[in-house]
């Protein structure tokens, strides 16, 4: 038997009401619309059945891929021959502790997770609101903007790991400029997060938030599929200034566009595949690092 179809009978076995599909397009669960299907996706309902299915994954051999909001990929258009665990169906629960603090899943959207903060006179979220991703993702890639990220709030994560289950301190996270210990350590899987934050008044956060919502669609191409800021920014300098300074805006492959709007994205014009994103990413890469001598790191996960 195929591993996927030993899962399927462990699953039906363990995790009757696990809601799982086939041969899903990953178009669909990715915010660059590129990618092709993955043998199996799963939606558990909270972090209970999160770990039994790890383990049943385990037993089958498999090393399943875990996806947030899928707002940092670029899948193959291949597809993933792999068990895919989505966690921002059900997986986002959040609420406040006796000692102040928020709790809440990794599925949860960052968008959301700010907003209950600003309705609870929290102050300290409002660089997270319009960060596309889910708290797990924004953990794992320490996501920033606006001068705030995420090492500033989150106190401690309780991850999976093969040998269980681990609460680390934000010490112990590691995190750092687009990094974490979950870089290094790709098959643990964010569970959930706590998050200090502080006292503030709510329409002053509202209106925070609604200033830095109007900067991004502003200066963001948002109204194009993409992964957000393609590059990561080089010491010294940012991607995007060094990209429109080579005379790269608008440079198209395929689909994929340089934008226009802001450099430091590529575009999905309408039927951009893995390959027009990645071709166009080490032709931007070449230009930069024939006139800057710098050579630019993907921000975004090519997967796999």
């Amino acid at each position: 038997m195929l591993w996927y179809e030993i899962l399927d009978q462990k699953i039906a076995e363990y995790l009757p009401d696990l809601q799982v599909e086939r041969d899903v397009s990953m178009k669909r669960h990715t915010s660059f619309r590129v990618g092709g299907a993955a043998r199996r996706m799963a939606f558990p309902k909270n972090r209970e059945q999160l770990v039994i299915l790890m383990g049943l994954a385990q037993e089958c051999g498999v090393c399943p891929f875990i996806l947030g909001k899928g707002t940092n990929l670029l899948v193959a258009d291949a597809g993933l021959d792999t068990l895919v665990i989505k966690t921002t169906e059900h997986m986002s629960e959040v609420h406040l502790t006796d000692d102040g603090m928020l709790e809440a899943d990794a599925g949860i959207s960052l968008t959301r997770l700010a907003v209950f903060a600003q309705q609870a006179g929290l102050t300290g979220l409002e660089f997270a609101h319009g960060i596309p991703g889910s708290l797990g993702g924004g953990i794992c890639m320490n996501a920033g903007a606006y001068g705030g990220e995420m090492s500033q709030v989150v106190t401690e994560v309780t991850a999976l790991f093969p040998d269980g289950i681990r609460h680390l301190s934000g010490e112990e996270l590691q995190l750092s400029y687009r990094r974490s210990v979950f870089t290094d350590h790709p098959e643990a899987v964010v569970l959930g997060a706590k998050l200090r934050l502080s006292k503030g008044d709510a329409q002053e956060i509202r209106a925070k938030m609604d200033d830095l919502i109007a900067r991004r669609k502003q200066s963001q191409p948002l109204e194009y599929p993409s992964a957000g800021s393609t590059f990561k920014r080089p010491v010294g300098n940012y991607a995007g200034t060094l990209i429109e300074k080579s005379g790269l805006k608008g440079l198209t492959v395929g689909g994929a566009q340089v934008s226009e709007k802001h450099a430091g994205f590529i575009i999905n014009t309408g039927d951009a595949t893995c390959e027009d994103v990645k071709r166009l990413i080490v032709q931007v890469q070449k230009r930069v690092l024939e006139q800057w001598g710098i050579l630019l790191e993907p921000e975004v996960k090519i997967i796999p």
